[in-house]
């Protein structure tokens, strides 16, 4: 049973907010009630809907008294006890502590790891698997920065992907994704298995944290496009290094302007990610193996080509459809990530 008197104040609360908006609000603050309103909304929606439930049951459960509406009430009973623990079940999900970057764009890094040449195609691979997705979703895919390999693999990608609730469905593909198949470049057939790194930041913004001049260097250079050609010959590559954690984030289109934004972006969501990641690490010391683990050097999944089979390690998923997968059909995947990991929030809370 979720608690009558906690469902009050979230309703109470909702309520209050509703008409502090309506009455108008001057400044900044609107910025801040609009976004505290819109997350308790779908949370409000869930409480009704409950309540809803719990009153059509105790209403029938007086109608067994009624010799005219008994024969009613026993046909609705067990349909109305059937749906609470669905309904209730949701109601706790919504009640689960929001990541304020869930609602948040996402920046994708994706590099080959173990495997040279191969690893560099399957990073490709993988790129052209999340823009895909992208495009399946109604995103945004902005690629940033791709540096590509002579066989037309990827050395380093990173991409910007915006739209409704990018990061909340992405979060989980930071890790090392591994690949058993017969590489193009090898002539005799035989299996290799090579690895690829993904890595998926929330987008950070300047109010997030304050980075210090001091901090950074900024480095100019001269550009080369992909595979060594195209050299630019004015220096408008930009590279910047965070001094204190040794971080390094290079941007090599032709506008030096734009190269320093985008290096910037970068930077800051690899540093906002750094925080949120120290901050999980305390939260979640004794919970390693956990999906929001978020450790960029866990092998989190394998796509096994001559079985047409995809597993994710980590709950123990496997799934027979890898070409539909690296088509950008991920829902499926995504969607038992996010259920395990409201599984075991839910289990932390004791709910």
């Amino acid at each position: 049973m979720v608690p009558m008197d906690k469902l009050a104040e979230i309703t109470a609360r909702f309520e209050f907010l509703e008409a502090k908006m309506s009455g108008g609000v001057a400044g900044s603050d609107i910025a801040e009630l609009a976004r505290e309103y819109s997350e308790l909304k779908p949370v409000v929606t869930e409480i009704s809907t409950y309540r809803q439930l719990l009153d059509d049951l105790a209403e029938a459960e007086m109608m067994l008294d009624d010799p005219d509406m008994a024969e009613l009430a026993a046909e609705e009973l067990p349909v109305l006890k059937a749906r609470i623990p669905e309904v209730e079940q949701n109601l706790r999900v919504s009640l689960l502590p929001k990541d304020a970057a869930d609602g948040r764009p996402a920046m994708i890094e994706i590099r080959p790891g173990t495997g040279g040449d191969e690893a560099s195609l399957f990073a490709g691979d993988l790129l052209r698997m999340y823009q895909r997705y992208a495009e399946m979703k109604g995103w945004k895919f902005e690629i940033l920065e791709e540096s590509l390999s002579e066989l037309g693999g990827i050395k380093e990608v990173i991409a910007r992907i915006a739209g409704d609730g990018v990061f909340a469905r992405l979060k989980f593909e930071s890790g090392v994704h591994r690949v058993q198949r017969v590489p193009v470049t090898e002539s005799g057939g035989r299996i290799h298995t090579s690895a690829a790194t993904v890595a998926v930041l929330p987008e950070a913004q300047e109010i997030d944290l304050v980075i210090p001049a001091s901090d950074l260097r900024l480095d100019t250079m001269r550009a080369s496009g992909a595979g060594g050609q195209h050299v630019n010959t004015t220096d408008s590559a930009v590279r910047i290094t965070h001094i204190p954690t040794g971080i390094i984030v290079v941007s090599s289109e032709k506008s030096q302007h734009r190269n320093r934004e985008i290096a910037m972006n970068v930077m800051r969501a690899r540093l906002y990610d750094l925080e949120r990641q120290k901050i999980a690490d305390e939260r979640a010391a004794d919970r390693k193996g956990q999906v929001g683990s978020g450790d960029r050097s866990e092998r989190i999944r394998t796509y096994n080509f001559p079985q047409g089979r995809m597993s994710d390690h980590r709950i123990n998923l496997t799934l027979y459809k890898l070409d539909q997968i690296m088509q950008g059909d991920l829902d499926e995947t995504l969607d038992a990530l996010i259920a395990d990991d409201q599984a075991n929030k839910l289990a932390e809370m004791g709910t």
